[in-house]
């Protein structure tokens, strides 16, 4: 489990407890108006932080396409570079063949 569902777990039990607080236990009208504030902004925190969430796996799922979008460029122009390399060695090869023939062509 990991740690924001053991958050989300635990802010959902505080939650619960809030809810389950009555008029029953007499507690004085200014310290349940001040639960239920605390309870709202639970609530609101945890709808801001779920919000966030979304937003950082979209941002990670973007980011994760973008690097493997990037490796393969990578890898193409690696493939790219290596054939020119080849195609370089095989012409300077060629050259020195031709060189070597017309030496030959002329003694």
């Amino acid at each position: 489990m990991s740690k924001i569902e053991k958050k989300e777990k635990n802010l959902n039990l505080l939650i619960d407890k809030l809810n389950s607080i009555t008029l029953t236990y007499s507690q004085p009208t200014y310290e349940l108006e001040k639960i239920k504030t605390e309870k709202n902004e639970i609530l609101r925190q945890k709808i801001e932080i779920e919000k966030k969430n979304k937003e950082l796996l979209r941002e990670h799922k973007y980011l994760k396409e973008k690097i493997t979008s990037l490796q393969l460029e990578v890898r193409k122009r690696s493939e790219f570079e290596e054939n020119f390399n080849q195609e370089i060695e095989e012409l300077s090869q060629e050259t020195e063949n031709l060189v070597t023939e017309i030496e030959k062509w002329q003694t």
